[in-house]
């Protein structure tokens, strides 16, 4: 992951309920995606490329047979 000393703007879905803590947040920073666990905020985030996060995203909306 980049920078430790980055302080991200972390974003959550608008679906999420407020004051809850146990919600996914992106933050986009620099040339990376960082997705975190609401509740575990003191923990590392998971660092996607764009194209990476934007490929999940996809396939997330994307109806699929297993």
């Amino acid at each position: 992951m980049g920078d430790q000393n980055i302080r991200p703007h972390w974003r959550r879905s608008s679906f999420s309920t407020a004051g809850v803590d146990n919600c996914v947040e992106v933050a986009f920073v620099d040339h990376e995606v960082w997705v975190r666990d609401s509740h575990f905020v003191h923990l590392p985030a998971l660092s996607f490329t764009p194209r990476t996060w934007s490929e999940f995203l996809a396939e997330l909306g994307s109806p699929t047979t297993p």
